[in-house]
């Protein structure tokens, strides 16, 4: 199991409830911390679905991608704000932009 695969893993961010409000999933260990230790509610069906998912993807029988679609979706069912995170790097800077308009 790969737990820091990140490479086809697009990160999002998640406002939960409590004192760990804010969480940004880069990686695919990072989404399984997340749905162990902080997920409000272990029991709906996105949920188990999401876990299951993870696992997969962990393993390798699913792409990261198709885990990360499971985990929206459980997060909508349990109500959690979810916000899709791009990552910009030197080499990915907008043409169309001044350079000091993109630091």
């Amino acid at each position: 199991m790969c737990w820091n695969t990140s490479s086809a893993f697009t990160p999002v961010g998640f406002a939960l409830r409590g004192s760990a409000s804010r969480k940004i999933v880069w990686t695919l260990g990072d989404a399984a911390r997340l749905l162990i230790n902080d997920w409000p509610c272990d029991d709906g069906e996105e949920y188990v679905a999401a876990v299951k998912a993870c696992v997969d993807a962990l393993s390798g029988k699913i792409a990261p991608e198709q885990f990360r679609e499971a985990l929206l979706r459980a997060a909508d069912e349990a109500g959690i704000a979810a916000l899709s995170l791009v990552r910009q790097g030197v080499g990915e800077r907008r043409p169309d932009l001044p350079s000091s308009a993109q630091r």
